[in-house]
């Protein structure tokens, strides 16, 4: 369930447009105002007031947007008006630059996203870096993490509740085997994962703790140190839960010594208007405290002001 809360009666996108505009005029930037109207508008209408903005004004408001802000502020409202395909294509290539590499992003876009969103990401990849996200995602990663990756990011998953027993009892078993001999790269395993839909891997994982009496993502912790191993534990874990598995995303990037405000901004705008809701119950139950009550505690100014709208901030 979303938390992106819209008001009943929008505005019109010329009516948005000249509010943005006046935002931008005159001495200092009313940042309210551009949060009052960006992070009460679902993708379709923050599309539609950029092209109304471009059209009426001759300037592209993400432009507009960067001339006029700065530092988190600037980064979380600029990804929250992307529309969501494009988001992730400017995610995705940002994880195979050099100095902004993240295998665990290019794993959560390939894994948190419907077969048809991922579809839609590799699209818009497509026209903005004149080139594809696997050829990237290839050229840019090596060893196991690749062996995983490319399989992951090409992947058009089954998106139906329909589940086969028997294949999951026989992949269980499968999986079962190959992890008990620390195979954690072997092709089979990797086929399993990165093809099959999310219910038949739940199916299939179910089976597995009932067979083999341990969590499949915790008989993947033998070690702790391997990141590749990680990243393999986290995938299973995010095809399966989700919420889990950005809860604690959240609670290591708030809580650890200095927010991590670069997954934190990903994470709420890349949720808000999917299963945030769903993800700040798991974190309140996780930590007795409110995501807006840790967000208010390690964020300042505009930055906080929009992340605590985008997350519905009833609960503050």
């Amino acid at each position: 369930m979303a938390t992106l809360q819209v008001p009943a009666c929008v505005p019109s996108p010329a009516e948005d447009a000249e509010q943005l505009k006046k935002a931008f005029e005159g001495w200092g930037t009313n940042e309210g105002l551009i949060i009052s109207i960006l992070a009460h508008r679902n993708a379709d209408q923050r599309r539609q007031i950029q092209q109304t903005y471009t059209e009426t004004y001759g300037e592209d408001l993400l432009k507009a947007l960067d001339k006029e802000l700065s530092s988190n502020f600037e980064r979380a409202l600029l990804l929250w008006t992307l529309h969501p395909s494009e988001r992730d294509a400017v995610l995705a290539n940002e994880a195979t630059k050099r100095f902004t590499s993240s295998n665990w992003v290019l794993m959560e876009i390939a894994c948190s996203r419907s077969s048809h969103e991922l579809h839609l990401v590799k699209q818009a990849y497509h026209a903005k870096f004149k080139k594809s996200l696997e050829e990237d995602v290839a050229f840019h990663t090596s060893g196991d993490f690749r062996k995983l990756l490319v399989p992951l990011v090409s992947a058009f998953r089954y998106e139906g509740d329909e589940v086969n027993v028997t294949v999951a009892k026989r992949e269980a078993k499968l999986l079962h085997e190959k992890i008990k001999d620390k195979h954690y790269n072997d092709e089979e395993l990797i086929r399993i994962i990165s093809t099959r839909s999310k219910a038949q891997l739940n199916a299939t994982f179910n089976q597995y703790n009932n067979e083999f009496g341990n969590a499949i993502t915790k008989d993947l912790k033998a070690d702790k140190d391997d990141e590749f191993l990680k990243l393999l534990r986290a995938t299973a874990k995010l095809l399966t839960y989700p919420e889990k598995y950005f809860e604690k995303l959240l609670r290591l990037c708030i809580n650890k010594l200095g927010t991590d405000e670069g997954a934190l901004t990903r994470v709420v705008t890349t949720r808000a208007e999917v299963d945030l809701h769903r993800i700040k119950e798991e974190y309140q139950r996780r930590n007795s405290v409110t995501l807006a009550h840790a967000i208010q505690k390690d964020t300042r100014g505009d930055y906080e002001n929009l992340l605590l709208e985008l997350i519905g901030h009833s609960d503050a």
